[in-house]
């Protein structure tokens, strides 16, 4: 099997996530000369041109665009392969979990120790979803609707008008869907969520909207304050809400079709099951958490 040389599969690599020479050269530690050479080399070696060069840079060509992704998931097995084996010379086994923020701030971190408890000796590293890491996590839980991959449901990620129970006291009560308009309403990214939910009982967002936040968990934040009424996943927050410190205020929910999913990579190591096999098992008990009999809209 002929193959070019890896530094030039590198370089080719680093230049069409990069779209730009000059920046994959700093990112590899060599000049944009280099890089360029190493895609010409490439693109002599393949016949067919790579990049379209113009006055203002590169861009890559339909052949470029297709290969790129060939290498891109090539380099990124075999690191993933050589982490694994790394892994795997040393004592403790460790388990790359991929995870959005929220989930390891009110799903995974709660949770975690009783995992450590059962299985000492697996080490859990977990990073944020998205993040472009050198390897592959052998888990990934993502937010959305059924994806296309091979996924397992956790749990669902409907939301429904959550705040302090001191704010209700204090605002309160609200009990019909009109009384939140008087209310300070938090926002998630966007309005756009509030704006949905409104809709279904005929009502549009006042024009004084409350902050918008750019993080979910400096939402929740807010909402433990006392500052407002935010949509939320109730079931990724089951645990604030049992414990009292966040309350549901209606059944009526938005984003029905979507949940929190566990993805597995193709090849799992035994560690990686017992963990994927465990998530699941402490999942479960956040899918009873759809009835709020307290809730007053």
């Amino acid at each position: 099997m002929k193959l070019p040389p890896l530094a030039t599969l590198r370089a080719f690599e680093a230049a069409a996530r990069k779209q730009s020479f000059s920046l994959a050269a700093q990112e590899l530690g060599m000049t944009a000369t280099a890089v360029s050479q190493h895609v010409r080399n490439l693109e002599a070696w393949l016949g067919v041109p790579l990049f379209d060069r113009h006055a203002r840079g590169v861009r890559l060509s339909p052949a470029g665009k297709e290969f790129g992704i060939t290498v891109s998931a090539s380099l990124r097995q075999i690191a993933s392969g050589a982490e694994r084996i790394r892994r795997g010379s040393g004592d403790r086994m460790t388990v790359r979990l991929a995870s959005l923020p929220s989930v390891v701030a009110h799903f995974l971190t709660p949770r975690l120790p009783r995992f450590r408890a059962l299985h000492p000796d697996i080490q859990v590293s977990i990073s944020y979803s998205g993040r472009d890491d050198a390897t592959l996590p052998d888990l990934s839980i993502i937010h959305g609707p059924t994806p296309a991959q091979s996924a397992m449901a956790l749990f669902s990620a409907e939301t429904r008008p959550t705040c302090a129970p001191a704010y209700v006291a204090k605002y309160g009560p609200f009990d019909e869907v009109s009384s939140l308009l008087q209310a300070e309403l938090l926002h998630d990214d966007s309005e756009i969520a509030w704006r949905g939910w409104l809709a279904t009982a005929g009502l549009s967002l006042p024009k004084t909207a409350g902050p918008i936040f750019a993080d979910f968990n400096l939402l929740v934040t807010a909402l433990k304050a006392g500052q407002g009424i935010g949509l939320c996943p109730t079931a990724l927050l089951g645990d604030e809400i049992a414990e009292g410190q966040l309350t549901v205020l209606s059944n009526r929910a938005a984003d029905r079709d979507k949940y929190y999913w566990l993805i597995e990579s193709g090849e799992m190591t035994g560690p990686a099951r017992i963990l994927s096999d465990w998530l699941v098992a402490e999942a479960r008990g956040r899918k009873t958490l759809g009835d709020y009999s307290a809730a007053t809209i």
